[in-house]
């Protein structure tokens, strides 16, 4: 199917120029980023809810607002993950109606990153490109692993040396060559922008970034269908380059600029980790700079980027709606997996008990009012990140096989049974 008719250009961000539509990421003139454009008018003439409903339950329901322009080659399965109505998670924060987007169940790798990989593998497969790779802290370096061996490209993958043992297992896994850095995230991304210049590999968040960011716009549009074709009141999103939040507000946008959805009133607020929050940051002393975090210190380790390539465009678009951030230490991280874990049975990675701890400071601070509609933005399955909370959690008793055995266990220990 020819797709070119709604993607239209890259266009930046600052100054509007437009570009071609290739694997280049900054503007020549203002060095301002690049973003994928579309045509709305020939997307509102083209697609309906119904039409979007006669559809497979993925992302690519969504695909006239995708920048690529024939059938999807990556990710056929991805997207279309759980909106939970989360009733006991409500009771417990004393809210009226809470949701969970839950991307703990994403295909293949259990993160909200299928969905960008999908489509930057997809695009680099139209464009030519045989090698992809990534700078990552662990959950995008599994998806393009996963993604580039499941449509035979070659991979390489780039990650902080002090990586959780298991994100790095399940890039290795698929056979995708990995390369530890001694530094930061923030040094591996510089160490990316030098090798995609220089070998012409297609980089999904470096020369592929226009396209690969767009994947993330597909969490909001299916928080939207999944609501009955509503826009939540509240959105609370983790952020690390912030590029997941601008998103998730633009899919937003464009929903109600095709008329798919009513031009309500909705809010996007922003969590970051204490131990890395520059945007947070900002945010709090009312100001649109981004100043870096240079030595990252939390167990959020996905959202460890101290220099947010979309800080300053998730401020704006935080401002824009009404909405604020907050931070949370790495004892309000655990508390609030175990509360999520405890309470609705979803046992969420770090990044999601940031955003759940967060949730709960805006909540009771009054800055989202208890009786208007939340949802949270889950990213990731708690197994990828369980060295977080390992030494946290009570170890199980050991008794021999009798009842007599049993039996004291539960007068002891099990009282609350």
């Amino acid at each position: 199917m020819d797709k070119s008719q709604f993607f239209s250009h890259l266009q930046c961000r600052e100054c509007g120029r437009r570009y071609t539509k290739e694997a280049i990421h900054v503007c020549e003139f203002d060095f301002g980023p690049l973003e994928a454009a579309y045509d709305y008018e020939a997307i509102s003439s083209a697609l309906t809810r119904e039409k979007i409903l006669s559809r497979p339950k993925s992302m690519w329901r969504y695909h006239e607002f995708l920048p690529i322009e024939s059938d999807p080659a990556v990710g056929l399965y991805t997207g279309f993950t759980p909106l939970i109505r989360a009733r006991r998670l409500g009771e417990k924060l004393g809210v009226k109606e809470i949701y969970l987007k839950n991307d703990a169940f994403n295909h293949p790798t259990l993160s909200f990153k299928d969905r960008v990989v999908s489509v930057a593998l997809s695009r680099a497969k139209e464009l030519g490109i045989d090698t992809v790779a990534c700078a990552s802290t662990g959950n995008l370096a599994n998806a393009v692993a996963a993604h580039a061996a499941s449509v035979g490209l070659k991979s390489v993958v780039l990650i902080p040396s002090n990586l959780e043992p298991s994100k790095v297992l399940n890039s290795l896994v698929y056979g995708t060559k990995v390369v530890a850095i001694d530094g930061g995230y923030d040094q591996v991304n510089r160490l990316c922008s030098e090798i995609a210049g220089k070998y012409g590999w297609g980089f999904v968040n470096v020369n592929l970034r226009p396209y690969y960011a767009e994947g993330s716009k597909t969490m909001g549009f299916e928080i939207i269908e999944q609501l009955g074709w509503r826009l939540p009141r509240h959105t609370v999103v983790c952020m690390a380059s912030g590029a997941l939040l601008t998103k998730i507000r633009k899919s937003y946008k464009e929903f109600s600029e095709t008329g798919l959805v009513s031009r309500d009133d909705y809010t996007v607020h922003g969590a970051q980790a204490s131990g890395c929050s520059p945007i947070t940051t900002a945010i709090k002393n009312n100001t649109e700079v981004v100043r870096p975090v240079a030595r990252p210190q939390t167990i959020a380790k996905s959202l460890a980027i101290g220099t947010p390539a979309d800080g300053y465009y998730a401020i704006r678009a935080m401002k824009e709606t009404g909405g604020t951030a907050e931070d949370c230490t790495d004892a309000e991280i655990i508390d609030a997996i175990q509360l999520l874990a405890e309470t609705e049975g979803v046992f969420a990675e770090t990044a999601g008990g940031v955003t759940l701890a967060c949730a709960k400071k805006l909540i009771e601070s009054g800055r989202i009012p208890r009786d208007e509609s939340i949802v949270l933005c889950i990213t990731g399955y708690g197994l990828k990140t369980q060295e977080a909370i390992v030494d946290h959690m009570n170890q199980p008793p050991v008794i021999r096989p009798a009842l007599r055995d049993f039996e004291a266990l539960l007068d002891e220990q099990f009282q609350t049974l």
